[in-house]
């Protein structure tokens, strides 16, 4: 038996139908009944029309990282597990929760893993944890965390999170962590990079000058499978596609859904203003922050993530971004 956390995200409801494909026995965890229904009209979308049905042949188990109870049932005769359950926010009001769920309910996985024996746990963490490492061209999985640097809280959350999977490896836990960058594929698209493709198809004027590292979310998926099948442990990997520009990320995504493309560079200058006049907006007024300091500077960022590793341990080669935006915009517009 296998078990999936975050089951109901963009990554684990992929997952759940690439192991529903690989006639894989699996046990899904779900927080909430209105998140387990979206993601059934996901995979339906996006497994073969003969394995659609099989959404409600998954164990579907209801229960939340810290809920110990219902997570130690879910470990019941579970062999593997692909933890890729984690709160999402860049607000720093939401330090507390990010911790509670990112840090603690993955040493709650790590824990339970080890008290049931588990063959193997692969961990999702994200590029955000890697160190800005002056003396490499590119950061590739040797680059180290930079607690000086300005991180988001969720970068902060999701470092420590890796530290209880090391933590575990020591233990004796066979373990991976992938890194994936900017995940593209179809299914949600209120939240994550799907969001972009609703944002631009309201029209979207101005980009930044940053870069990205993007990735399919079939090749997260499959990458993820690969090296929980393997025998390879302790390690972690890179897990990129190509580094693009925003413009031409977003110029890309505008093309797949006939809009046009954002052709207005905003600066530093001005992305600060709309800063500081969201924070005081939403002291004053209680209006929604959409810019965190965090955000200032990713906006911006130029950093080059290396993808060698994961390509040679594993002789992968990636879909290209442009026909992942594509796959999606097919989604999207339909």
């Amino acid at each position: 038996m296998i078990l999936v956390t975050g089951a109901t995200g963009l990554v684990g409801v992929h997952l759940i139908s690439k192991l529903v494909n690989e006639e894989q026995q699996i046990r899904a965890l779900y927080r909430t009944t209105i998140k387990k229904e979206a993601a059934k009209s996901v995979f339906q979308q996006s497994t073969i029309s003969t394995q659609r049905d099989a959404f409600d042949t998954i164990d579907w188990v209801q229960g939340e990282l810290n809920d110990i109870p219902s997570l130690t049932a879910a470990f019941k005769n579970v062999t593997k597990v692909y933890h890729c359950a984690a709160f999402i926010s860049f607000n720093p009001f939401d330090y507390k929760k990010l911790r509670k769920i990112n840090i603690e309910g993955t040493a709650n996985i790590v824990n339970l893993a080890l008290i049931h024996n588990i063959e193997k746990l692969c961990y999702v963490s994200s590029i955000a944890t890697l160190g800005e490492d002056t003396m490499l061209s590119k950061i590739d999985e040797t680059a180290t965390w930079n607690p000086e640097s300005s991180n988001s809280v969720y970068a902060i959350t999701k470092y420590g999170a890796e530290m209880e999977v090391w933590r575990g490896i020591q233990e004796g836990l066979n373990a991976v962590i992938v890194n994936p960058g900017i995940i593209i594929g179809p299914g949600f698209f209120d939240t994550g990079s799907g969001y972009l493709f609703k944002r631009i198809s309201k029209g979207m004027k101005y980009y930044t000058t940053g870069i990205g590292g993007y990735v399919a979310v079939q090749d997260v998926v499959d990458i993820m499978y690969q090296l929980t099948q393997s025998a390879i442990t302790a390690e972690r990997y890179i897990v990129v596609s190509e580094n693009l520009s925003y413009k031409h990320a977003f110029t890309l995504i505008a093309t797949s859904i006939n809009k046009p493309a954002p052709t207005k560079n905003v600066s530093p200058f001005l992305m600060k203003i709309a800063y500081y006049f969201q924070f005081l907006s939403s002291i004053f007024f209680r209006t929604k922050r959409l810019i965190f300091k965090s955000f200032l500077k990713s906006a911006y960022n130029t950093t080059i993530y290396d993808n060698q590793k994961i390509q040679k341990e594993l002789d992968y080669t990636f879909t290209p971004v442009d026909q992942a935006i594509k796959d999606t915009a097919k989604v999207f517009l339909s």
